[in-house]
């Protein structure tokens, strides 16, 4: 079996950074790569991409909100065309980033607010999924599995990939608890061992209620702003090699 192992990366700016990139890089598979926005800058974001190719991972924009003080988490009403625009802009310039470096971008990931508002309104989806497609039609769109998004994605003839998160909780109905909410994050190392052991054998993930529903996904994300967000990544990738599966870039595995 394979699977993808990816995190957000690159979501200081300046001399601020949230989590050692550096030894990150060493552990994913794919890197969603902030594009100044709600976090990163172009010199972080060229360091990112040079990392990403030094160890062999696939390179992801991950647009934002421009929103730095919120870190991209605080809905802003923008009309849906002025959205359209930011996510382009923040995705053109990982593209010319990247190419400069002579390796390409091969996924999107959508960060924080923005995800939840082009998730919640199938016309900005479709928006968004057609302008992505225009720009560059082999892009892998990361989703959570049956989302407005992976509908809307699917429609554009894009590649998609499921993600599961393995330091968030879920309902009954295979939606995120919100942040904030007790139980929300999942800190505990052994819960998160056991998390990804029960993903990874049987595809399935205990809800924050107890039950046990169906994860189909191909892809573990980490959040690099986590506290613990390495050691976290380390367990994950353990958990991984234990069973036996392998690592691979979201290019390789997406459908």
């Amino acid at each position: 079996m394979k699977i993808d192992l990816n995190s957000d990366m690159g979501e200081g700016f300046g001399p601020y950074r949230l989590c050692d990139d550096e030894a990150m890089m060493k552990l994913v598979s794919s890197a969603n790569i902030a594009c100044g926005f709600h976090g990163g800058d172009p010199d972080t974001m060229g360091r990112m991409v040079r990392l990403a190719k030094l160890n062999g991972v696939g390179i992801g924009a991950h647009p934002g909100l421009p929103d730095r003080l919120g870190f991209g988490r605080r809905e802003i009403p923008f009309p849906a065309d002025e959205l359209r625009q930011q996510m382009l802009y923040q995705l053109g310039a990982l593209m010319a980033i990247a190419k400069a470096e002579r390796v390409t971008v091969s996924h999107i990931s959508f960060h924080g607010a923005m995800g939840n508002m082009v998730n919640r309104d199938p016309v900005i989806a479709d928006l968004m999924m057609d302008a992505i497609a225009t720009v560059d039609a082999s892009l892998v769109v990361f989703v959570t599995s049956g989302s407005e998004i992976q509908q809307a994605a699917k429609r554009a003839r894009l590649k998609t990939l499921a993600l599961f998160l393995a330091d968030r909780a879920y309902d009954a109905e295979g939606r995120l608890v919100a942040r904030g909410l007790a139980g929300a994050l999942v800190k505990d190392e052994a819960a998160v061992r056991a998390r990804v052991r029960k993903f990874l054998l049987e595809g399935t993930v205990e809800t924050i209620d107890g039950a046990v529903i169906e994860m189909p996904a191909r892809s573990i994300l980490v959040h690099s702003d986590t506290p613990g967000a390495l050691a976290l990544a380390g367990i994950v990738r353990g958990e991984i090699e234990a069973t036996g599966a392998t690592l691979a870039p979201a290019a390789e595995l997406a459908d």
